[in-house]
């Protein structure tokens, strides 16, 4: 009797091709949760054709528990870019900013956080200096909206055409480490 083992040939993994792009985004309330989802359908947009795409929303007010908080904690530590929408016109709350520093503890692998705020957040609010200050700590590219070069005019025009430049970047940015090993299979 003979046994005789059949291997199919070995393919590259289509995930290879097309590798997934994790998204966690947490946000402060209905207002905020739209635009972050609105930049996240942007990017999906302009980088379909290259990355398959996964999100998870976790509203500021859930990470006061810790059960979830924990759950936030993992999605924000796998995810690839990490947006954060809050109106930006007073300290982020001391759960969320526990839910971030329990995502460093462990090991954030994110290549982008992205803080969104209302228009008329300034430059340096606290919001933004305090995530500007944890990208850095991580490593991490940091895109704010709305910018500090934010052009004069109608608010919601404003507000569209920085939000496409800022998600123009952030896809470049994207496209040009899109060969990152951390997305290897075996990585």
């Amino acid at each position: 009797m003979q046994n005789i083992l059949s291997i199919p040939p070995l393919r590259a993994p289509e995930n290879e091709e097309n590798p997934t792009l994790n998204v966690v985004i947490a946000y402060e309330d209905f207002e905020m949760g739209k635009q972050g989802k609105n930049t996240y359908d942007r990017l999906v947009d302009q980088l379909s054709h290259e990355f398959k795409f996964s999100s998870h929303m976790w509203k500021f007010d859930v990470l006061t528990v810790p059960k979830l908080k924990e759950m936030a904690a993992r999605d924000a530590a796998m995810a690839d870019i990490i947006i954060i929408a809050a109106h930006g016109d007073a300290e982020l709350p001391v759960a969320v900013k526990s839910w971030i520093e329990m995502a460093l503890a462990e090991g954030i692998q994110a290549i982008g956080l992205v803080g969104l705020f209302d228009r008329n957040a300034a430059a340096d609010n606290p919001c933004r200096v305090y995530l500007g200050s944890i990208a850095q700590m991580a490593n991490l590219e940091f895109f704010s909206q709305p910018s500090d070069m934010s052009p004069t005019g109608p608010e919601e025009t404003n507000k569209a055409e920085s939000a496409a430049r800022s998600i123009s970047i952030l896809s470049d940015s994207l496209e040009s480490n899109r060969h990152i090993s951390r997305w290897g299979i075996n990585e």
